[in-house]
C-alpha cells in the first residue's frame, strides 16, 4: 500500500485537482447551495482520507505487532534461561542423591566389620583403559591409609592399596595381573586363588586358580575371600563362577570369575584396615 502511494501519489493528486476544477466549472454560474458543494468535494476527498487513514492504521498496527514480537522473544529468552537453571539444579540433586546412596551402602558394609577401622575415599585418577585395574584414591598416610589395606564397594571386594603418599594412594583391583586373593567357594569350601588375567581383563573377568581336581565347585557358586589371606578379612564377596576348566596337567582346575563389583564404573570406595582394631566403648 505504501509503495503504491509513493509510486503514484503525483498522479493521484493531479486527478483530484482536475476533478475539483471540473466540478467548479460545471457548477459555475448556477445557484448551488453550500451543502451541494460540500457533498461534491466530500465525494472526491473522502476516498483520499480513507486511504490516508488506512495507511496510518496499518503503520500503527505494524509497529505494535513488532513491539509485541520483541516482547515475546525477550520473555522466551528468560524462560529458556530459567529452564536451564532448573535443569542444572536437578542434575546436581541427582548427583547428591547418588553420592548419598553410595555412602549409605558403604556405611552398611562397614557395619559388617565393626572391629576394623574404615574410611571412605574417592578415586581421583586411573590408568588408561575401560576397566579399573590400577587407580589412585584421595586418601594417604595423613589419613591413616597405607599399603595392603583393602578396598571394597557395595558389591564386594575391589582390591587393595599398593603404596601411599601423604594425601593419595596407588591401588589395584582384582583385575590387575599382579593381584592374588586367597579365595574359596562359599557353597563347598573349595580353595583357590583369584588372580587377574590379561586375556580375561578386557571382559571384566578374572581367574580362580589352583583348585583341586576333585573339587565340587560349580558354575554359579559364589566366591569369597578365604581364611588363608593375610590381607583380606574372611568372607568378603568377590564374584561368581561362570566357567570351569581342567588345567593341562589334569590335576587342578581353574574357574572364570565374574566380579560382583562393577569394575568399569567406580567412584566412592571404603578402605578397611584389617590389622587395626577399633576400640569398643
Amino acid at each position: 500500500m505504501i509503495q503504491f502511494w509513493e509510486e503514484h501519489k503525483k498522479k493521484i493528486i493531479a486527478v483530484i485537482a482536475i476533478a475539483i476544477t471540473a466540478v467548479a466549472l460545471f457548477v459555475g454560474g448556477k445557484n448551488l447551495n453550500a451543502s451541494a458543494l460540500e457533498s461534491v468535494i466530500g465525494f472526491v476527498v473522502t476516498p483520499f482520507q480513507d486511504l490516508t487513514t488506512g495507511i496510518g492504521s496499518w503503520v500503527e498496527n505494524t509497529a505494535s505487532s513488532a513491539q509485541d514480537k520483541t516482547k515475546l522473544l525477550e520473555e522466551n529468552a528468560k524462560l529458556k534461561e530459567e529452564v536451564a537453571k532448573l535443569q542444572d539444579q536437578n542434575k546436581r540433586l541427582e548427583q547428591y542423591e547418588q553420592e548419598n546412596e553410595a555412602l549409605s551402602s558403604l556405611l552398611k558394609i562397614s557395619q559388617k566389620y565393626p572391629n576394623y577401622k574404615s574410611t571412605g575415599t574417592n578415586i581421583i585418577a586411573k590408568n588408561p583403559g575401560v576397566w579399573y585395574d590400577t587407580f589412585t584414591i584421595n586418601k594417604g598416610t595423613s589419613d591413616g591409609v597405607s599399603a595392603n589395606m583393602i578396598l571394597i564397594a557395595p558389591g564386594g571386594v575391589v582390591g587393595k592399596i599398593l603404596e601411599s603418599g601423604s594425601s593419595y594412594s596407588k591401588s589395584q583391583s582384582i583385575l590387575d595381573s599382579r593381584s592374588a586373593v586367597p579365595a574359596m567357594s562359599l557353597r563347598t569350601g573349595d580353595l583357590g586363588v583369584v588372580k587377574g588375567d590379561y586375556s580375561l581383563m578386557n571382559d571384566g573377568l578374572c581367574k580362580m586358580e589352583y583348585i583341586d581336581g576333585e573339587a565340587q565347585i560349580a558354575v554359579g557358586d559364589e566366591i569369597v575371600t578365604s581364611h588363608l589371606s593375610e590381607v583380606y578379612p574372611e568372607g568378603l564377596s568377590i564374584g561368581k563362577v561362570i566357567k570351569i576348566e581342567t588345567d593341562t596337567n589334569g590335576l587342578t582346575k581353574y574357574a572364570v570369575i565374574e566380579p560382583f563389583v562393577d569394575l568399569k564404573h567406580l567412584d566412592t570406595l571404603l578402605v578397611i584396615d584389617k590389622n587395626t582394631m577399633e576400640e569398643n566403648p
